[in-house]
């Protein structure tokens, strides 16, 4: 609704324009009456009003003075001048000002008052209108040009190196590789990715959320910078210098990338790790080094949450991970049977460490986790309790997407914790399966906020009944277990990581640090940091 202020030092008038306008009708809301010019003005600095009726003649300030003020705190307030004054100067000095309409008191008929209110209102909407199309139609021209320079660029890696001369006039356009210009590419890829696109309307949408806030930061970066968001996941970054001893280019752009992830973390909070490409001081040898990043698929699988690593030439790797597939499946197995979360987990990490210095085919560790997964619910049906939101069809479906082998371990400690949940929980008879179905879905999701609503909607129950059963059920409101389960993730977090009191809050789905701490004591009895100390 579009708020009316209405200023006036004579107060019975004042209390009849309030009183003889229905506007609750008129689609208006009136929040504030003011018996003169100061009181409105500082008003309409902490909250300015879309619609201002004012007299003249006031104490302090009169309505002229105020008027002008609104109008430059904002520029398409409606304002009308309500005064006792007919003379001819005031009605001018008025309208200089785009008031847009002078009203006679001792001839103003409330029906008057109405109708104009009607018509601001009419006028506010209609630019309100237009100013969503303009803005509909640059951001349709924004995505436009961009998928334009994407596409430009992506021929330009794919498609033989046939026109240099065009190229490099194109490439100048971008103020890209003049003479005596080098040109260094780098590639960002999107941590978690699968997680992070739930947040957003689609994948188009985080697309263009992630080029707007690239475009923003590059223009601040030291080095002259193009953003070029070469797929869903990945974005190329080129950027342009002027070989010198004095300066180091990869300190200069190590600077500038970080500077890139601390605004993607701020602004949208996702994480991108990088690799540095090689220098090039012509096409010929940028295009290569273009297509040497996107290829780079087993060195961005080895790249840790949020690294920057220079690109390295792909050296073959040995198979060979399958060799320790059943003592790793013993080792999980057994801490599964004994009901220890904690060990299962740590006993993921070792995994994970042993895999990252060997560097295996990512293909190959996909393959061993997979199975692994699969053979522990088959091996362990009866203790899980699983049913097929863990099948294999949708395990395979997961894993498939993953091109980082952070990610790959985070998912798989995630299934291991929902695995514990289920034995633990299991384990006591009167359990039924909608609360393990309820804990494991806890468990994968403990990295976001889960809503009652959502979790009835999995279960298909009705919320209100949903609420009184797990209570009845398990002994705790559905809120008492999500933030028992969210302290005990923190303390792992806490113990087995270096990760800030900052990133563990983000990463158990907590927007409040404040409030993430206080929950913290309340549970463990003292903060993360004295917990960590």
């Amino acid at each position: 609704m579009y708020k009316v202020m209405l200023v006036d030092d004579d107060y019975p008038v004042l209390e009849l324009l309030s009183e003889a306008v229905d506007w609750e009708a008129l689609g208006l809301t009136l929040y504030g009456k003011h018996e003169n010019g100061l009181a409105a003005w500082e008003h309409a600095q902490l909250d300015s009003p879309d619609i201002v009726v004012t007299d003249i003649g006031m104490p302090k300030m009169d309505g002229l003075e105020l008027a002008a003020r609104i109008k430059q705190l904002n520029p398409s307030v409606r304002i009308a001048i309500l005064s006792c004054h007919s003379e001819f100067q005031y009605a001018q000095q008025a309208m200089r000002m785009n008031v847009q309409d002078y009203l006679l008191k001792d001839q103003l008929d409330p029906g008057d008052l109405v109708k104009l209110l009607g018509k601001f209102k009419e006028g506010l909407e209609g630019e309100l209108l237009l100013r969503q199309e303009q803005l509909q139609m640059k951001h349709l021209f924004d995505e436009t040009r961009e998928l334009r320079k994407e596409k430009h660029f992506r021929n330009f890696i794919q498609q033989p190196l046939i026109s240099a001369a065009q190229w490099q006039r194109d490439f100048a356009a971008y103020g890209l590789l003049g003479a005596g210009e080098h040109c260094l590419p780098v590639i960002g890829y999107i941590d978690d990715y699968d997680t992070i696109k739930n947040r957003f309307d689609s994948e188009q949408t985080l697309h263009f959320a992630i080029s707007n806030v690239m475009e923003e930061v590059s223009g601040t970066l030291d080095l002259h910078t193009v953003h070029i968001g070469y797929s869903i996941r990945q974005s190329l970054l080129l950027f342009g210098y002027k070989p010198s001893l004095k300066t180091n280019v990869h300190d200069q752009i190590q600077s500038g990338l970080r500077t890139v992830q601390r605004t993607l973390a701020q602004v949208l909070k996702i994480r991108m790790a990088f690799l540095i490409g090689r220098g090039c001081d012509s096409l010929e040898t940028l295009k290569p080094a273009l297509g040497n990043l996107i290829a780079a698929n087993e060195q961005r699988f080895y790249l840790a949450e949020g690294e920057i690593a220079k690109w390295q030439p792909e050296r073959l790797i040995e198979k060979g991970l399958f060799a320790y597939y059943d003592q790793a499946g013993a080792e999980i197995r057994e801490a599964l049977i004994a009901r220890d979360e904690a060990k299962i987990v740590t006993i993921a990490g070792n995994w994970e460490e042993a895999v990252r210095k060997a560097r295996y085919p990512s293909e190959e560790v996909k393959d061993w986790v997979l199975k692994l997964l699969i053979d522990l619910r088959l091996k362990l049906h009866g203790l899980l309790y699983t049913t097929s939101s863990t099948s294999a069809e949708t395990l395979h479906k997961e894993i498939v997407h993953f091109d980082s082998q952070w990610g790959l371990f985070q998912w798989l400690k995630s299934h291991l914790r929902s695995y514990a949940a289920a034995r633990e929980e299991g384990a006591t008879a009167s359990k039924r399966r909608e609360v393990s179905e309820a804990y494991k879905f806890i468990s994968l999701n403990l990295s976001r906020r889960i809503t009652l609503e959502e979790l009835a909607s999995h279960l298909h129950m009705n919320p209100s009944y949903f609420s009184r059963f797990f209570k009845k059920e398990t002994g705790q409101t559905f809120i008492e277990y999500v933030t028992g389960k969210k302290i005990e993730r923190a303390k792992e977090l806490l113990d087995q990581t270096n990760h800030s009191v900052h990133e563990i809050c983000e990463m158990l789905g907590y927007d409040n640090q404040s409030y993430f701490i206080k929950t913290f004591k309340a549970q463990a009895g003292v903060t993360p940091t004295e917990y960590r100390g």
